[in-house]
């Protein structure tokens, strides 16, 4: 499936929080399925989830290149790297930059109104293409 793609104006209306996991088991975090487009930020797990255009994606915190935590710009509608200015669509789809992928995508999967991310599976575009297009569920 094609990537989704953002205009900076429809992106800009994703709302960012911070948030928590519900529980931690082994290598998964579960977490609330989000019920609107947004994203939540879990430093402690280093994880973002994101609901957008129905689709919801778990990506790393870090940005691929050098593993800086990266930031939403709400202006711009855009996840961009504050070292190096890597820039990011909503589902993670790499626009310019240093970086030479996407961001890196969590393993996911439904458990009733919840999500859990598998810590331990997590796929880079540049590597593993099918996982890391296939690492988001139907919201």
């Amino acid at each position: 499936m094609a990537a989704l793609s953002a205009t900076p104006r429809e992106a800009a209306a994703l709302p960012m929080s911070l948030g928590r996991a519900l529980r931690l088991t082994g290598d998964d975090v579960t977490y609330p399925i989000p019920t609107a487009d947004g994203a939540i930020v879990d430093r402690d797990n280093e994880v973002i989830l994101v609901r957008w255009k129905d689709e919801l994606y778990a990506f790393a915190l870090s940005c691929p290149h050098q593993n800086t935590a990266l930031k939403w710009l709400a202006n711009d509608g855009r996840f961009q790297c504050p070292k190096h200015k890597s820039k990011y669509q909503p589902d993670g789809t790499f626009i310019s930059g240093r970086a030479t992928r996407n961001m890196d995508r969590f393993a996911i999967r439904k458990d009733g109104k919840n999500v859990v991310v598998n810590l331990g599976r997590i796929f880079a575009s540049d590597k593993q293409q099918a996982q890391w297009s296939e690492a988001r569920i139907t919201a």
